[in-house]
This record gives C-alpha cells, sequence and structure tokens, in this order.
C-alpha cells in the first residue's frame, strides 16, 4: 500500500506580483495573489497541506485558511475560524485540511481567517466540477481559464490600515491578480481569452477585503446559473454586484465582433472611473490584436435584483411561511462604537481558548462559552429565523457598507433581500454571503440547523 502526502500550500512573505502595489511584501498562498486554483470533483476529498512559511511581523504571520462556502459536515475542525475552530498555525508549523464537501459543488473560495490577513493577500479560488451540470449543456468551456476573481489592494500592510479611525479607501481594483492605480504605471491587465461564437461558464469570485464591485462586460450579457455554489434558474443580467464572498457563474457567449472589450468592475470604495484601464480587464476575441479595448460601457437594461433570482428545483422555504414564525427568531442588530463594530452591541473578542475546544473540554451552554455574549446556542434539527436590519442611521446601514453577512457551515434561504420590502417563502435564493442592504433594510434569511458544531456568522 503507498502513501501520497496531501499537496502543500506554502504560506510565504514575498513581493505581490503585478498588483500594482509599487512592490510592497504581502503574504501570498503558493507565492501568487491570488493563490493557485484548487480543483476538485463532486464527491472527491480535498487534503491540503498548509504550511506557513511566513516571516514578515509588519503582518500577521500566524495564520488558518477558511474554505468559504465548504459546509465541513463531521469536520468542523476544518473549518479554518482561528479561535472558533482552532488555534492559529504558528509560523515555521503546518497543518493538514482534510475533509469531503460530499455533494457540494460550484464556485468556492479560501483566505486566511486569522486578524485581517486575506487583505494582505492570502486569498484564492476552489472550484468543484460536476460531471452531471444539470446546466451544463448551457455552455462549451469551464477551465482554468474562465475563472474571474475581483479584489481590492492597498499599498500598506493590513495591521497599519486598522489603525486608521475614517473609513478606508483601497489603491486598486485587481482582477485576476492584475490592475493599475490612479497616478500609477500602465501596467499589465488581465485577459480573459474567447473564441467566436463559443459559450463560457466564468465564474466569478468576489475575493475582496472591503469593497463590493459592479461587474460587466462591454457588449455582453451574462446569464447566471450559480450563486455560491448553488445552481440557480437562468436570468440574464447586463451588470452585477459581486460583495466580498460571493460567487456567481454566469455563461457569456462570444457573439460579437472578433476584437477587444472592457471587463469592468466599478467598485464602491474607489472613484467609478475606468480611465486608463483601472478597475477593469479585457475580453480578447482569437484573432483581436494585442491592445486596450476602445469599447463603450451600457447602456445597462438587465440589473440584477436578487430578489427575482431562484434556485434550480428548489423547495419552499422551511417552516411556517411567516415572518418570526420559524422555531427559533433572531433579530442581530449590527452596529458601530468607537472602532469597533457590534451585533447587538457586543463586539466579538477572540477567546484564549477556540470554543470548539472549549465544547470538547466539558462546556455544555452557551453561558460557559467565551466571548460573553457573542455564543447563540441553538437547538439541533429546527428551523432558525435570522434578520439584521440596517437600523444605526448611516445611508449604508453601517460604517463602510452595505456589508456582506457570511453564515459558515450552512446554506440559507434569503427570504428579504436588500432593495426589497417584501418576503419570499416559495422559491428564493439559497446562499452563504447575503448584502444587509443600505439604511431601511431588513434582509431576512431562513437555515436549518443540520450540520452540528460552531460557525461563525460575520461580515
Amino acid at each position: 500500500m503507498f502513501w501520497a502526502p496531501p499537496p502543500s500550500l506554502l504560506l510565504r512573505t514575498a513581493l505581490s506580483p503585478q498588483t500594482g502595489s509599487r512592490g510592497r511584501n504581502a503574504v501570498l498562498a503558493g507565492g501568487s495573489f491570488p493563490g493557485p486554483l484548487i480543483q476538485a470533483q463532486k464527491g472527491g476529498e480535498i487534503s491540503v497541506n498548509v504550511v506557513n512559511q511566513l516571516v514578515d511581523e509588519s503582518m500577521p504571520i500566524d495564520s488558518s485558511i477558511h474554505w468559504h462556502g465548504i459546509f465541513q459536515h463531521e469536520t468542523n475542525w476544518a473549518d479554518g475560524t482561528s479561535y472558533i475552530t482552532q488555534c492559529p498555525i504558528p509560523a515555521n508549523e503546518s497543518l493538514v485540511y482534510q475533509f469531503n464537501p460530499g455533494d457540494q459543488t460550484g464556485t468556492y473560495w479560501y483566505h486566511s481567517h486569522y486578524s485581517t490577513q486575506y487583505c494582505d493577500g492570502l486569498r484564492g479560488p476552489l472550484v468543484i466540477y460536476d460531471p452531471n451540470d444539470p446546466l451544463g449543456d448551457m455552455y462549451d468551456v469551464d477551465d482554468e481559464t474562465t475563472v474571474i476573481t475581483l479584489a481590492d489592494w492597498y499599498h500598506i500592510t493590513s495591521p497599519v490600515l486598522g489603525e486608521i479611525a475614517t473609513q478606508v479607501v483601497p489603491n486598486s481594483t485587481v482582477i485576476n491578480g492584475l490592475g493599475r492605480y490612479s497616478g500609477g504605471p500602465s501596467s499589465p491587465l488581465a485577459v480573459i481569452n474567447v473564441e467566436q461564437g463559443k459559450r463560457y461558464r466564468f465564474r466569478i469570485i468576489g475575493l475582496s477585503c472591503a469593497s463590493w464591485f459592479n461587474f460587466t462586460i462591454d457588449g455582453h450579457d451574462m446569464t447566471i446559473i450559480e450563486a455560491d455554489g448553488v445552481e440557480t434558474e437562468p436570468m440574464v443580467v447586463d451588470s452585477l454586484p459581486v460583495f466580498p464572498g460571493q460567487r456567481y457563474s454566469v455563461v457569456v457567449t462570444a457573439n460579437q465582433t472578433v476584437g477587444n472589450y472592457w471587463i469592468r468592475a466599478s467598485a464602491d470604495l474607489l472613484n467609478r472611473t475606468f480611465e486608463g484601464g483601472l478597475n477593469s480587464a479585457i475580453l480578447r476575441y482569437e484573432g483581436a490584436d494585442d491592445e486596450d479595448p476602445t469599447t463603450e460601457e451600457g447602456p445597462y437594461d438587465l440589473d440584477f435584483n436578487e430578489s427575482l433570482l431562484v434556485t434550480l428545483n428548489g423547495a419552499a422555504v422551511p417552516g411556517t411561511p411567516e415572518v418570526g414564525k420559524a422555531d427559533v427568531n433572531l433579530n442581530l442588530i449590527p452596529g458601530h462604537i468607537g472602532a469597533l463594530f457590534n451585533i447587538n452591541n457586543v463586539s466579538f473578542e477572540d477567546p484564549t481558548v477556540p470554543i470548539l475546544l472549549q465544547i470538547l473540554s466539558g462546556a455544555t451552554h452557551a453561558s460557559q462559552l467565551l466571548p460573553n455574549g457573542s455564543v447563540y446556542e441553538l437547538p439541533s434539527n429546527k428551523v432558525i429565523e435570522l434578520s439584521f436590519p440596517a437600523t444605526d442611521g448611516l445611508v449604508n446601514g453601517a460604517v463602510g457598507g452595505p456589508h456582506p453577512m457570511h453564515l459558515h457551515g450552512h446554506n440559507f434561504w434569503v427570504i428579504r433581500s436588500a432593495g426589497n420590502s417584501s418576503y419570499n417563502f416559495d422559491n428564493p435564493i439559497m446562499r452563504d454571503t447575503v448584502s444587509m442592504g443600505t439604511q431601511g433594510d431588513n434582509v431576512t434569511v431562513r437555515f436549518v440547523t443540520n450540520n452540528p458544531g460552531p460557525w461563525f456568522f460575520h461580515w
């Protein structure tokens, strides 16, 4: 019998490559930003040996890796959340993450879940392919060339950013790790190559630290077929908001004249300009010249509306179809006092012992778990309704908002979306990351507690 060691993901401090960052040091997985694409097949086991070789103490050097969107059934320990399910991996140490996503397929990502470390570069894509994709007849190409990552980038390190009391603004938008910044050189941009007449499944991943993006491709509509690893009924749009942590698959048909077309990712925290290739990448048809596009944006007539996005073959929302009639109903009010965000007036602070270890050591009730006030005990196999109203008096609902909310270990039904005042209990989208919207919104979701363990819910 032969044993093959799992592939290693080396965490290293190195100059950030080609991000318009003026040569600053970064925390990189596999020496690149974004980190290398991890590919798997439905039902296959994923095993990754994370080796911490970080040395630059101007940035966090402990680490942990979260596999964003993976449920981690019976492998809660591998969720990768520092101080929730594990101690951070110290420098010069390693940890093998081993888990089976089961029936999960689609588009995911991995990133540091220690302090603000992923803002320094530790983030990358993860795709689980389905050989029997029910929507597979809608596209011709789906491989490593059709993964599109959207991220923000900062010229200074995250610990320094954390000391700034006002809103922090990124220096540039980077698409597949490449981008330009205002006043900087005309550095290379990401190029997505297509062949006229073919249909492409673009997997768009929000790897952002803070910014959300409005994603468009000049002259091309997009048909959404997946949101956060969940197949959807096809929806045609010409613009798509992508919040940090969210993922979409869209089918784009290369049906235009051979040439170069701007891919645009307008960031909410940067000036909305595309001058000189800012906030942009290039869609290049086979046979087109190697040059920047000259295409014009818009008009946009097919706006995205999350409340109209429907899960493919989706079932009705569990529980009584009335607001506040789930088995457990929680109103989680986001707030901000001084430099700290909070939920229901409690700011989360890392406990000295990971919550999972506290449970394994004998803690049986939330009142026994640290940090006090941040742990909610939920009964198993029950329907939970969460609402998080944007009510702190700020236009965007909270400082730096609108913010995405992400639940580990589960998908949820979005029964009330941002920008919408009605509730949908019949066929809403299921996903794991949702925008909490702007002032006056009351985004509401439901999920079932069918996956025991301590799970983070956060923005």
